[in-house]
């Protein structure tokens, strides 16, 4: 299961918060949660904090995210290791 919580900081930054199991086929739920902001991607904040596990499709989205500008605001040591944070 996978919460996806959106509250906007200002009119054009937007944070993300994701809660439980970001799974492949929870995907085009988060890309909807993107995409509704009105901010540009580097506008656009993750809060994972709260998310427990990333599968492989998740992490594969996740990073294009941050490839495209999104920020994180809180991740996990797990979470950072599937997205290959520690690699940059």
């Amino acid at each position: 299961m996978l919460m996806i919580t959106r509250s906007e900081e200002t009119d054009l930054t937007r944070t993300i918060k994701l809660e439980g199991k970001l799974l492949g086929s929870w995907i085009g739920e988060l890309e909807s949660a993107c995409h509704e902001s009105l901010a540009a991607p580097e506008r656009v904040c993750l809060d994972l904090c709260d998310l427990t596990f990333v599968d492989a499709a998740g992490a594969r989205f996740l990073a294009k995210l941050i490839r495209d500008g999104a920020k994180l605001v809180a991740c996990s040591g797990f979470v950072a290791e599937m997205i290959h944070l520690n690699d940059r």
